[in-house]
């Protein structure tokens, strides 16, 4: 057969896969309920692909040998790999023995590169799907269990298992990402908690003066020029508050989402650096920053890292001394690490305040904790500042330490992976 013929081959082959996947699922849809059916229809024709282009094959599956072990399975034509491997959803195939067959690119973002060949459970250290994949691949019954990957950032995923073929016999596993759903059920708990806490004092210091300047300083210009800046005070105040908030709540909802973009951090902390000039004026405060040569980019959303810096560089200038400084390094550095590069870039902003006592530190990233309430709001902080550090490195895959002693100061450093280029791991060709 030629190259055209084999070609329109494998795609009515997987046309009819597709119809037949599509099919299945209308009988299926007891399983699954309404809803979950649609999620359930990738998973359904990914396994229909599959079992069309391994039983379309000419060649009869390899017996078992002595060991019990499969010696050799059909090969995929290269057409059904790249629809599988370009499928947005993390897809595994998996043999009787439990051993990866094949992973996709999504699912090599999620458990790491190099699976083939390995025991699933050396990979998926999750009981309840592992499970489901032992009584899939034992009876032919479909499965669907939700579970959740708590680091590096909790992630929550929606797991489908399907048996296809009967000689060989192939078992699929399929992950749909709910995150982003759970995320936003929560962020939206959490913005209506945390604002109608926050919010309840400047709201009441606003109502108690508007009443004042209605009744008893009616007819008094000095108490209302002096109510009117503190009206104004509380006003920019409940601002910043939602400001801060509606930024922690899209930055939590990404958080699970890697970023993309390549960034020179020494370019992001000099624009970071340069727009607090004026507050570290107004306080007689010098900052300096000092950076290695030869950096390499970091893997990073540019607004969000000039975002992480202005806090800490804003931080260092609120709570150092006047006439002080504030010192930025910039360095490189490696460490070891499954998924993520060796190569880390640290950024370390050191002032020279008061410093923080030990056991205020572990929660200082809290939202809304404050060392000093009275000083942070005098400053115009919201108590939001570090828990949006932290947050933003979390997304980075980065780490913030923090050090400090009483009279010495503090230092804030980032960890943050340098950027690499993608490499994606060579399939091998054993399904």
């Amino acid at each position: 057969m030629g190259m055209g013929s084999a070609f329109w081959a494998s795609l009515r082959r997987i046309l009819w896969a597709a119809a037949i996947g599509s099919f299945v699922g209308a009988g299926v849809s007891a399983w699954f309920g309404e809803k979950g059916l649609w999620l359930a229809l990738p998973a359904l024709t990914a396994a229909a692909v599959v079992a069309s282009v391994v039983a379309s094959r000419n060649r009869p599956a390899a017996k078992k040998n002595t060991g019990g072990e499969e010696a050799s399975l059909p090969v995929l034509s290269p057409l059904a790999r790249e629809v599988i491997e370009r499928l947005p959803d993390p897809l595994m195939l998996v043999d009787p023995a439990g051993r990866v067959l094949f992973a996709n690119r999504a699912m090599r973002e999620v458990i790491g590169v190099g699976v083939e060949r390995k025991h699933v459970s050396s990979l998926l250290r999750t009981p309840s799907v592992l499970e489901a994949l032992a009584r899939t691949s034992a009876t032919g019954e479909a499965a669907s269990v939700e579970f959740v990957f708590r680091v590096p950032v909790e992630r929550h995923y929606q797991a489908y298992t399907a048996r296809v073929g009967s000689n060989p016999v192939v078992t699929t596993l399929l992950l749909h990402d709910l995150t982003s759903v759970k995320r936003a059920e929560q962020m939206r708990a959490d913005f209506v908690a945390n604002a109608s806490h926050e919010l309840r004092t400047p709201l009441a210091a606003v109502t108690g003066f508007i009443e004042t300047l209605k009744g008893p300083a009616r007819d008094d210009p000095v108490a209302r020029v002096k109510f009117l800046d503190i009206m104004r005070v509380e006003a920019e105040r409940m601002r910043r508050l939602i400001e801060d908030l509606l930024s922690l709540t899209r930055i939590e909802l990404n958080e699970h989402v890697p970023p993309s973009g390549e960034v020179s951090l020494e370019a992001v902390v000099r624009e970071a650096a340069a727009a607090l000039t004026p507050l570290a004026g107004a306080d007689r405060i010098t900052v300096s920053i000092d950076a290695a040569d030869g950096l390499p980019p970091v893997a990073g959303e540019r607004d969000e890292l000039i975002q992480l810096f202005q806090n800490l560089i804003h931080n260092a200038i609120k709570y150092g001394r006047e006439n002080g400084r504030v010192w930025i390094a910039l360095r490189q550095t490696s460490a070891s690490g499954r998924r993520g590069s060796d190569a880390m870039v640290t950024a370390s902003v050191r002032d020279d305040g008061e410093g923080i006592a030990q056991e205020a530190i572990p929660r200082l990233t809290e939202r809304f904790y404050r060392v000093d309430v009275k000083r942070s709001r005098e400053r115009g902080g919201t108590g939001l500042g570090l828990a949006i550090v932290k947050h933003i490195v979390n997304r980075h895959h980065g780490r913030l330490q923090i050090e400090s002693r009483l009279g010495e100061g503090s230092t804030f450093t980032i960890y943050l992976p340098a950027a690499r280029k993608p490499t994606d791991a060579a399939v091998t060709e054993v399904l």
